[in-house]
Order: C-alpha cells, then sequence, then structure tokens
C-alpha cells in the first residue's frame, strides 16, 4: 500500500491535464476567444453599443477575461486534482505538490507581465503568437513522461504561434483550434 500511496504522491499524477479538466479548458478558451471577437467586432462596428469604449477599458475588459480564464482553469485543475486525490487516498496538498503549484503561480505571473508589456508598448500583433509560445512552454514544463501524448498540444501550439507571427488575423482560428485540440484531447486521454 505504501508503494502505491507514494505513486500518486506527485504532482503530475494530482494535477493532469486530462478527461474533463482538459475539456473545461477547452470550452474556456472558446468562450474567451469568441469573448475577444465578439468584443473586437462591437467596437469596430459604427453603430454597436460597444464602439464608445475607450480604448484602455476594452484594454481593462481584456485583462480580466484573461484572469478569469487563468482562474477558472486553475479552479478546474484545482477539483480534478482534489478528486484524484480522494480516489488515492492521498493528500492534495504535500511538498511536490506545494513547489508546483508555486511554479505554476511563477510561470502564470510570467505569461501575464510579457503580454502586458507587449500591449503597453503597443505590439499588439505579437500578443497572441507570444501567448502560444509561452502556453507550449507552459504545457512543456508541466508534461509528465507518463502523459507523452500531450505533446500533440506543445506541437500544436507552436505552430499556431508561428501562424499567428506571420498572419496576425489568424488570432481567432488559432484560439478556436486550440480550444477543440484542449477538448478532443479531454475525450481521448480520460
Amino acid at each position: 500500500m505504501t508503494n502505491n500511496k507514494h505513486l500518486h504522491d506527485n504532482f503530475e499524477v494530482n494535477f493532469s491535464l486530462k478527461g474533463i479538466t482538459s475539456i473545461l479548458i477547452g470550452v474556456y478558451f472558446f468562450i474567451l476567444s469568441y469573448s475577444y471577437k465578439y468584443i473586437l467586432d462591437g467596437f469596430l462596428i459604427d453603430g454597436h453599443t460597444l464602439e464608445m469604449l475607450s480604448l484602455q477599458s476594452i484594454e481593462i475588459i481584456f485583462i480580466s477575461l484573461a484572469f478569469i480564464f487563468v482562474l477558472f482553469s486553475s479552479f478546474a485543475l484545482l477539483f480534478s486534482a482534489k478528486r484524484i486525490a480522494k480516489s488515492f487516498k492521498t493528500l492534495l496538498w504535500n511538498g511536490k505538490t506545494k513547489v508546483a503549484f508555486l511554479k505554476y503561480l511563477l510561470l502564470i505571473t510570467i505569461i501575464f507581465a510579457v503580454l502586458i508589456t507587449l500591449m503597453s508598448v503597443g505590439l499588439i500583433d505579437l500578443i497572441t503568437p507570444s501567448f502560444l509560445m509561452m502556453y507550449a512552454l507552459f504545457l512543456l514544463i508541466f508534461k509528465t513522461k507518463t502523459h507523452k501524448k500531450i505533446l500533440f498540444l506543445i506541437g500544436l501550439s507552436l505552430l499556431l504561434g508561428v501562424y499567428c507571427f506571420v498572419i496576425p488575423s489568424y488570432w481567432y482560428s488559432s484560439f478556436t483550434i486550440l480550444a477543440i485540440a484542449h477538448v478532443t484531447y479531454g475525450v481521448v486521454e480520460r
């Protein structure tokens, strides 16, 4: 029993991007991309109610939406980890998971800082490709040896990031494709 407990006493098993967690994150990606597209289209269309918003207001809305996305995705990971830890009768918060959680917070903070810096200096076309590249790096850092199929999401995110560097208007399609890939990964990896 001790050996079995030791196998499940780590971050990789407790916080995995499988099943319903990946599906929820994919749905959150889709909602985020649709919200961004709706707000931008509303801002650019004459006579739309969102036309009256200032650029600063739209930036604040976008940052808030990104924060809500990260918060909901983190909750999906947390509740899934709690369920897994309960099924294996292990503690959710141990030394390894606390260190990995701090690493998770640090990486999320770095991603937000880079994206906000790009936005503040006016490099709007580089926000989506930079996010996709950093997201691929984020997934690579938290990839486990047992879940090698996540390399598909990493490769797709890198490829979409390159496409967005070349064609900046491809951002909405990239988010939608990544959302569909997350949902598919969640269905395949249970």
